[in-house]
């Protein structure tokens, strides 16, 4: 079995949050509470769970703020900070963050979203196939929001659709990637760089995979999608 203990987990949490503003003024959006907890905390039970012992949160907006209460530890999670002088989007921030990693791959993750997949069968199948880029998968009712990824039965990434596209179920880009430390190394240091729409694009058809999962998916960049959380995560059973 694969041993995520020894993967670096990177967590991009420098976004805005600005369409969930009006729901959640007064603090980053990874912060936003469900059921009575910071939605951050859910991606880190997840990783401490699947062996995760190293992690990075790359921040900018209100990255004190995150600093301040998180901490430095999780459960077993050990936690370090990037923080963005300025808006570098996903990619931008990870290259940032590179000297900060000390796996290849890399475990990336949207802060705002969470997949309920098996990380260990993830890895697994990243490193049977000796990929240097695999997307997690899932797939929803109406991609239209999200933007739709098409993929062969290999798993080999055919190209992504924008949002907005093609309605109907399919599969999305559920913002869980392992990535290659040379792709992220090529990356530029400075300006600004989206995964989505500059770097994975650019990937297609250079070995770029996707793992297709069953895993249940939600996120939180909307006010909306903000509340179905709440009904999301089962009633948290607190030991004493």
């Amino acid at each position: 079995m694969s041993d995520l203990s020894l993967i670096t987990a990177a967590i991009l949490a420098g976004g805005l949050g600005t369409r969930l503003r009006s729901a959640v003024p007064d603090r980053q959006k990874i912060l936003a509470e469900v059921s009575g907890r910071p939605f951050i905390l859910y991606l880190l039970d997840q990783l401490s769970e699947a062996g995760v012992r190293h992690a990075v949160l790359c921040t900018g907006h209100w990255g004190e703020q995150v600093r301040e209460t998180i901490g430095e530890r999780h459960g077993d999670v050990r936690i370090e900070f990037s923080l963005e002088p300025e808006p570098q989007g996903t990619a931008g921030a990870l290259r940032l963050a590179l000297p900060r990693f000390r796996s290849d791959p890399v475990l990336a993750m949207n802060g705002d979203s969470y997949c309920r997949s098996d990380l260990r069968e993830f890895l697994g199948w990243h490193e049977k196939r000796a990929s240097e880029a695999t997307l997690l998968l899932t797939r929803v009712p109406d991609t239209g929001r999200f933007g739709r990824v098409l993929v062969s039965d290999d798993g080999t990434i055919r190209r992504f659709e924008e949002k907005g596209g093609t309605r109907g179920s399919g599969w999305i880009n559920a913002g869980v990637y392992l990535l290659g430390t040379r792709l992220l190394s090529e990356i530029p240091a400075a300006g600004f760089a989206s995964l989505e729409r500059d770097v994975f694009p650019r990937w297609t058809g250079k070995g770029l995979r996707g793992y297709r999962s069953a895993g249940r998916f939600i996120d939180i960049g909307t006010v909306e999608s903000y509340r179905e959380a709440e009904r999301f995560f089962p009633p948290r059973k607190d030991v004493g």
